[in-house]
């Protein structure tokens, strides 16, 4: 079954070529909301197959099997540099992959050791593994990939994943080998870093080249065309190492707007796509689709900017702020219930301490922090210090009506308070300059993951200028341990400073809420999703339609 494209949108000659069926769904269709296993997957693919088939004359051939996902639009598919393309799961492989409980498991490497003495990984990588171009994959391509992340000159914000890296041997073709400085128990989650093919980056610019629109990789899926703006179509790998996919073409069509996403997925042109909460309720009820309501690590706050004036004469009202502000009030408007307070940035995390300050509403209480820092509350309802209005504005990025919605609410209530707080949002973010911004973060793997870099001090993904020296010594001691009990403590204690001297208001948890249509087989509802709701693809070399 297929969903139609409408034609006014997408323009790609392939989509045009593709015969395409009608939205018209079949009667009495089981709706299943994941596959139980390989010999499940193999099952359904062989009740598919039958039915693709029946019917046909001698000869003729099957109408390929067509999934149209609705997505964000894309400038360019760069993994080395941009971390959350939910399209590189589908074109990419790295040498280890994560499992839909989120644990490492193989990659391109089918097997790896780890030299305590040395603090030397040596990965052994899969044979016969080509490039999408036909061109073989080698130790080669793993060693330019990490070097050219880790090179300053990239500004890749994954660089401080690698920064223990202090040599890279290729041993032979299929055998690669990093040595660390010191030991870093989340480099096997770090390995899952898309690999890029030497031959046809090396001397090439990492950030303009040409290669980051015709993007060539290992992965279950192939790049057929791109029109930009428009649709990203990709056709099945037949020589895929780990397996022909059973879907023959994906398509991303770019629907950037959430309410042309939700008119487009109920009119059938598309088969899945991450909705608003109010938008994915609309679904709940039809027969003719499945929604999948899943937990995430993803969570928003408000990033105070440190490099902006007004921070750094006002730090120490920002647990004001965070008092002012009703996470649940905000989480039942926005998500309609879908979500859950947050207090800091491992609550999926095992590490996470529960034990920490959590900034409870408590309007009485930001009034206590106000005034004990010596500021005034004006006939305006609006606190003063030094004379001068306690004032700031909430950045939000275009398009993303969840965010500006959440960052609408926060600022009603923290003006509730007495602190003038507006919203705005401009056409290109700011990082420099800008007062706030209504940030996302959150990751399902190790809890090196999301903490050290967006964290540290001038780390690659640290956008506010946060600073804390017992910050950065308790995440350096927690990923240099492989003891469970060593890193519990130093991610305890990370949390209770971040807390005392917070980086952000941190608001709430959301869900990824994806509405299916019910033919498609295999997806895992209960694997736990990473910014963005990134993580859905992990397996679609296994679906069916």
């Amino acid at each position: 079954m297929q969903k139609r494209l409408n034609n006014n949108v997408v323009s790609t000659n392939r989509i045009m070529e593709k015969g395409r069926l009608s939205a018209v769904l079949l009667a009495g269709l089981c709706v299943l909301t994941a596959c139980g296993g390989q010999g499940a997957v193999q099952m359904e693919k062989e009740r598919t197959d039958v039915e693709q088939t029946a019917g046909l004359a001698d000869g003729e051939q099957a109408e390929p099997v067509t999934l149209v996902y609705g997505s964000g639009d894309y400038t360019r598919i760069n993994p080395a540099l941009d971390e959350h393309g939910e399209i590189n799961l589908l074109l990419f492989d790295g040498l280890t992959s994560h499992n839909g409980k989120n644990e490492v498991t193989p990659g391109l490497a089918k097997s790896w050791e780890f030299d305590e003495a040395a603090c030397t990984y040596t990965f052994h990588l899969e044979e016969d593994v080509v490039w999408h171009d036909g061109e073989p994959f080698t130790a080669e391509d793993v060693k330019f990939t990490i070097e050219a992340v880790m090179d300053p000159e990239n500004a890749s914000e994954n660089a401080p994943n690698f920064e223990d890296v202090e040599e890279i041997t290729v041993t032979d073709e299929h055998t690669v080998s990093f040595r660390l400085s010191a030991p870093n128990v989340a480099f096997l989650d770090y390995m899952t870093m898309a690999v890029l093919p030497a031959h046809l980056l090396a001397g090439e610019d990492m950030q303009t080249s040409d290669f980051f629109r015709a993007p060539v990789g290992t992965g279950p899926y192939k790049l057929e065309s791109w029109d930009m703006g428009q649709a990203i179509v990709l056709t099945k790998n037949e020589d895929y190492f780990k397996g022909t996919p059973h879907i023959d073409q994906v398509i991303f069509k770019i629907v950037s707007d959430d309410n042309a996403k939700t008119l487009q997925m109920a009119a059938g042109e598309l088969d899945l796509a991450l909705l608003p909460p109010k938008a994915a309720q609309s679904f709940a009820n039809r027969e003719e689709y499945v929604c999948y309501d899943m937990k995430t690590a993803d969570y928003r706050g408000i990033l105070f900017n440190f490099n902006n004036p007004f921070w750094q004469e006002n730090r120490d009202i920002i647990p004001a702020v965070c008092h002012a502000i009703d996470r649940q009030a905000i989480i039942d408007a926005v998500l309609l219930g879908q979500g859950t307070p947050a207090y800091g940035p491992l609550q999926r995390n095992i590490y996470n301490n529960e034990d920490v300050e959590r900034y409870e509403y408590n309007p009485e209480k930001a009034a206590e922090i106000l005034e004990a820092a010596g500021c005034v509350r004006g006939e305006d309802g609006i606190y003063r210090r030094g004379g001068e209005p306690l004032s700031f504005v909430i950045s939000v990025g275009a398009g993303d009506q969840v965010r500006v919605d959440m960052a609408q609410a926060a600022a009603q209530q923290i003006r509730a308070v007495g602190i003038d707080c507006a919203v705005e949002i401009p056409t290109k973010v700011d990082w420099n300059s800008q007062m706030a911004y209504l940030i996302g973060w959150g990751s399902p793997f190790d809890a090196d993951d999301h903490t050290y870099k967006v964290f540290g001090t001038g780390k690659g993904a640290n956008y506010s200028g946060y600073s804390n020296a017992a910050v950065d010594r308790y995440l350096t001691q927690a990923r240099g341990s492989d003891d469970p009990k060593v890193r519990a403590e130093n991610y305890a204690r990370f949390q209770e400073e971040l807390a005392k001297d917070p980086a952000y208001a941190f608001i709430c948890y959301i869900d990824a809420n994806y509405v299916a249509d019910a033919s498609i087989r295999g997806i895992t509802a209960d694997t736990v999703m990473g910014h963005h709701g990134v993580g859905i693809f992990w397996n679609i070399a296994e679906w069916t339609k």
